[in-house]
């Protein structure tokens, strides 16, 4: 948790790369509504895997790093969104944001935590025996 400001800095990437994606095939959500919602979660997924691995690539990798990122990815996804979709010029209605965008942000924290779990209890190497 000593890399908030990485943390922080990467929920903005993970953010803002994907919402400037979305603008540049948004001509897609209206002739073919799946096949962008398909890419752009493709894209978002992949962005959070790299950014997951460059994260724990500076820190202990661990359980509770993971628990720190998916939190920190997720919140700051969330906070943005409700800024431009909620409160926002879309004014999007809170159940139809949580069942088309927000519930995918989600994924942040799992992968997140799946991979501080697995960084955490990593098998030893059978050459350090």
């Amino acid at each position: 948790m000593k890399f908030l400001k990485t943390a922080l800095i990467y929920g903005f990437l993970l953010w803002i790369i994907p919402f400037v994606i979305s603008i540049a095939i948004f001509p897609l959500k209206k002739t073919d509504p799946a096949f962008f919602q398909s890419l752009l979660g493709v894209f978002s997924i992949t962005l959070a895997v790299i950014l997951t691995i460059h994260y724990f690539r500076k820190t202990q990798g661990n359980l509770r790093e993971g628990i720190f990122l998916g939190f920190t990815l997720s919140v700051i996804s969330w906070f943005f969104d409700f800024l431009f979709f909620i409160w926002g010029p879309i004014k999007m209605p809170l159940d139809a944001y949580i069942k088309e965008i927000g519930i995918g942000y989600l994924l942040y924290l799992i992968i997140a935590v799946g991979s501080g779990f697995l960084l955490e209890n990593k098998p030893k190497s059978s050459l350090t025996k």
